[in-house]
């Protein structure tokens, strides 16, 4: 049975993403830890360390750290109105943050602070082009949802995801550099297959990912 389904999926060009199908029910949420807003470097100091890192060590990212850097990139710093470390256009809250991990992917949900699971399987590899994402604990996509920008016009439609994503791909940069972590933003990637993968809808649209993890010694 397990062959003639590897069969079918060959033939149907989706083998990537077959073990989010068989597997799916494997990964289960996450619950966030509050956030340590005490800890690391000084942002004077961390605005002098930043840079970009294409080395990293496969060691996993602990808990308390994963859920430090998605509060720092996307998190609900003022509870009473709900918004955000990093600031969004007319309020549209538009930019997805997906985490590839090793076991699966998931969906950064910064209202209730936790990973919730998309599907199962490693599909890291298919994140960016260079071969230090499949290896690497954490790749973050961006991914902006077109059905909450109806108010922008179409023509300016790129240019506000792209502004929004940038502002958090800078504050996961902070963090990182604030912490001693290794990350780099990348643009180089499959958009189509990698899309495929994630089983994104047609208003769903990829801007750039992100590599995390710990410096390679």
């Amino acid at each position: 049975m397990v062959t003639q389904i590897i069969k079918s999926a060959v033939l149907s060009g989706l083998i990537l993403i077959l073990p989010a199908v068989m597997y799916a029910q494997d990964i289960k949420p996450i619950k966030l830890l509050k956030p340590q807003t005490e800890s690391g470097k000084p942002l004077m100091q961390a605005l002098k360390e930043r840079r970009s890192q294409r080395e990293f060590n496969s060691q996993e990212l602990p808990l308390q750290v994963m859920s430090d850097m998605l509060w720092a990139a996307f998190g609900i710093n003022r509870p009473d109105s709900g918004e955000r470390t990093a600031p969004t256009a007319m309020h549209m809250y538009e930019i997805d943050i997906y985490v590839a991990k090793a076991e699966g992917l998931y969906l950064y949900n910064a209202k209730e602070n936790m990973l919730m699971p998309v599907l199962a399987g490693d599909i890291r590899g298919l994140t960016g082009k260079q071969p230090f994402v499949q290896d690497a604990p954490v790749n973050l996509i961006y991914v902006a949802d077109l059905s909450k920008m109806s108010k922008v016009p179409p023509a300016n439609i790129d240019f506000y995801a792209a502004a929004d994503t940038g502002f958090i791909s800078e504050n996961v940069y902070l963090y990182c550099a604030s912490m001693g972590l290794a990350t780099v933003v990348r643009g180089y990637i499959d958009v189509s297959a990698l899309a495929k993968a994630m089983k994104l809808r047609p208003d769903q649209k990829i801007i750039l990912a992100q590599t995390v993890g710990y410096p390679k010694k």
